[in-house]
């Protein structure tokens, strides 16, 4: 039986947000350690980790991930995060819950961040209605 390309992979998944970005030449480090250091001030509290062989950031549940690829940086703040700043994302590739941002132009940093904040008060609404209705 061939082996799924994702089960060869799993073997070389990082085990920590560091591990991960270390693997890329030096620009590309750069750029996610830039996209990490946003992410960490737009939602202090957020626990990182890896999920998906991906830098995750998490409080409440999964809040955003990101990926480095061949041409752009992958970013994934769920479908509502798409959907609720798709006019501010209109220049770049989306897809249901992720946003291509093209390796060799500026990251917005700014809509990031806008966006991250935007997922932190959903989960924590999401949370907050899950305690209301556990009670």
């Amino acid at each position: 039986m061939k082996k799924s390309s994702t089960m060869e992979q799993s073997d070389n998944i990082p085990k920590s947000i560091d591990e991960y970005i270390a693997q890329f030449p030096q620009e590309i480090q750069e750029i996610l350690n830039k996209l990490r250091q946003v992410i960490k001030e737009s939602a202090p509290n957020t626990e990182e980790k890896i999920s998906y062989g991906m830098p995750t950031f998490a409080l409440n549940g999964n809040l955003v991930h990101f990926a480095a690829y061949k041409n752009h940086i992958g970013f994934y703040p769920t479908s509502n995060g798409i959907t609720t700043f798709k006019q501010e994302l209109s220049g770049y590739k989306t897809s249901k819950g992720a946003v291509q941002f093209p390796i060799g132009k500026t990251i917005p940093y700014e809509l990031v961040s806008k966006i991250v904040k935007f997922r932190v008060s959903e989960n924590k609404s999401k949370a907050e209605r899950k305690i209301k209705k556990n009670n």
